[in-house]
């Protein structure tokens, strides 16, 4: 998935940028950054395109079996009338007739679920990167900025100690 590798470089350039001694930020090329993000950008329909076309293909397979359950009961009532003209063989044609329509409902009821079942596994597929995605990034983000501002607060903490012993050690000197 190339957002997550184009997420991956923005965090390398954040985390190799030079920083400012006491502050906690950092020095980053603006041109490096905005590189990275139009290329976020132009990838990021591409996934979106994957999606619709999940979407496309469900809509496709759900129109195809709603034609072939349609044709079959179309061809279970031009059987049934055939059989029907020849009094002899009434009975027998619409016991025919009520089979291939029960064949008929049983295969669009067997071409549904498959459908659905498919459609089902490309979701669950989609569900769990998705969830990858936030895994991987947002969490990981979340406890990189979290050590950086604790670093930078124990960066801040030991300066101020260090200017305090100073100071004292000042006063002591002028005594």
């Amino acid at each position: 998935m190339q957002v997550l590798e184009l997420l991956d470089e923005l965090e390398e350039i954040v985390d190799t940028s030079g920083s400012f001694p006491l502050t906690g930020k950092i020095l980053v090329d603006a041109d490096d950054i905005l590189s990275v993000v139009a290329d976020i950008r132009r990838v990021l329909p591409e996934e979106i395109t994957k999606a619709q076309q999940i979407t496309n293909d469900q809509e496709r397979i759900l129109a195809k079996a709603k034609q072939e359950y349609q044709d079959i009961i179309g061809e279970a009532k031009r059987e049934a009338e055939k059989l029907i003209e020849t009094d002899d063989i009434t009975v027998k044609a619409r016991r025919r007739a009520d089979e291939i329509l029960r064949t008929a409902n049983d295969n669009a009821k067997d071409l549904k679920l498959s459908t659905f079942e498919y459609i089902d596994g490309l979701l669950y597929d989609f569900q769990n990167k998705m969830d990858s995605l936030k895994e991987s990034y947002f969490e990981t983000m979340y406890a990189q900025v979290n050590e950086t501002l604790e670093q930078a607060n124990n960066t801040v903490q030991t300066n101020r100690n260090e200017i305090r012993d100073m100071l004292y050690k000042t006063q002591d000197e002028s005594y």
